[in-house]
């Protein structure tokens, strides 16, 4: 029964998905203590300081949002936020949070997205930017 689990687990790490009931869930900056949400895209990472798939993570989170006009990364510390971890059902680090302008989740990733993950989950956010 075990591996079954490692199983599941090994093929949905890092994959950007949509969850059922996401779509309802909205946040705004101020949760989060953020200057803004960007105008096109926020990608909210909650890491912790042990996590080493985490920087790896922030890295090409921060790079992304570099590159995509109007998005905007912001890095959460699960261990300091558990109101938020408890309420957005954050199960592991990293965790990431695709947000519309709106603040409305639309695509979540357990582990360490690829990038083309995450510019295609930016892409159904927006509806104009998608991965090549």
């Amino acid at each position: 029964m075990a591996s079954v689990f490692w199983l599941v687990r090994a093929a949905r790490n890092g994959r950007v998905r949509e969850r059922a009931g996401d779509g309802e869930v909205r946040l705004s900056a101020e949760e989060f203590e953020a200057a803004g949400l960007g105008e096109r895209v926020t990608l909210v990472q909650f890491s912790t300081a042990f996590c080493s798939p985490c920087r790896a993570t922030r890295r090409l989170l921060t790079e992304v949002a570099g590159t995509v006009p109007g998005a905007a990364h912001v890095e959460i510390d699960a261990e300091t936020r558990l109101d938020l971890v408890k309420r957005l059902d954050i199960l592991r680090t990293p965790t990431v949070l695709v947000l519309d302008p709106h603040g409305r989740v639309v695509a979540r990733a357990s582990g360490q997205p690829r990038r083309a993950d995450v510019l295609d989950a930016i892409g159904k956010a927006t509806g104009v930017f998608a991965a090549s």
